[in-house]
């Protein structure tokens, strides 16, 4: 409910994948160079989550981050980084949790 995927690039989500509500996914980046970011220039980079991830309610993923299979992503995480199969991330920007 309520998730936005901005899709200028692919986007692959694997079978069994679960989105929360308000899940924002962003391929789209504009240019680091304010001039060129001026004449309107984008890159998009792909996003890609594996199967059976857990994307906690408001998270956001940005262009070029791939999700291994069986992570989790906390609520609210902003993930910038590629993140591991079962690894569970959390915080902006999302940072894994050690076990134990």
């Amino acid at each position: 409910a309520g998730c936005t995927i901005l899709d200028s690039a692919s986007v692959r989500i694997g079978d069994g994948s679960m989105l929360g509500p308000g899940v924002h996914i962003y391929c789209a980046e504009h240019h680091r160079d304010a001039e060129l970011r001026g004449a309107g220039l984008e890159v998009a980079r792909p996003v890609k989550i594996g199967r059976s991830v857990w994307i906690g309610g408001g998270a956001i993923l940005v262009g070029g981050v791939s999700v291994g299979d069986g992570a989790i992503i906390g609520a609210g995480a902003v993930v910038t980084r590629d993140v591991a199969a079962g690894a569970t991330v959390v915080g902006n920007p999302a940072r894994p949790v050690r076990a134990g």
